[in-house]
């Protein structure tokens, strides 16, 4: 039970909410095993990734240098598909990313928009539950992918 406590404790104070929607958790892992766990969360649930994008890979190859970054662009018709009914606008925001980054100091984090941020950001009326079951399961899988 302890363990439990100081688990949640070090997730809640890892996790930095921002005025521009974006949610933010410290990972206790380095860039390619949290996107491997969080891809391992997302078959688990069902979730389709769309797409990987290295960032870093993609400016080596311009002669540029960045630490390690990763988008994820993953969804669930499920899920999205009653949002963008609610606010169609909402597919600019959809399906959902996550980008994991090395911060060049060994920092690394898992961002990803609030479901509640994207909702309101679109006007969207009567999606309430699907907001909330989009902002548990994102927050289900940057558990999954961050925690020790």
């Amino acid at each position: 039970m302890p363990t439990l406590v100081a688990l949640a404790v070090l997730l809640f104070a890892s996790t930095v909410r921002t005025d521009a929607g974006l949610v933010e958790i410290a990972s206790a892992h380095d860039v390619k095993e949290t996107i491997a766990r969080l891809e391992a969360a997302l078959a688990r649930a069902n979730a389709t990734v769309v797409a990987k994008i290295d960032h870093a890979a993609a400016a080596a190859k311009v002669g540029e240098r960045l630490p390690p970054t990763v988008l994820l662009v993953f969804g669930n018709p499920k899920l999205g598909t009653p949002l963008m009914r609610c606010a169609p606008s909402a597919g600019i925001d959809l399906p959902l990313k996550a980008l994991v980054r090395d911060d060049g100091k060994g920092r690394v984090t898992l961002t990803y928009s609030d479901p509640a941020w994207i909702a309101a950001r679109h006007g969207a009326k009567g999606c309430d539950e699907v907001v909330k079951k989009m902002g548990g399961a994102l927050q289900t899988f940057a558990e999954a992918a961050t925690a020790p």
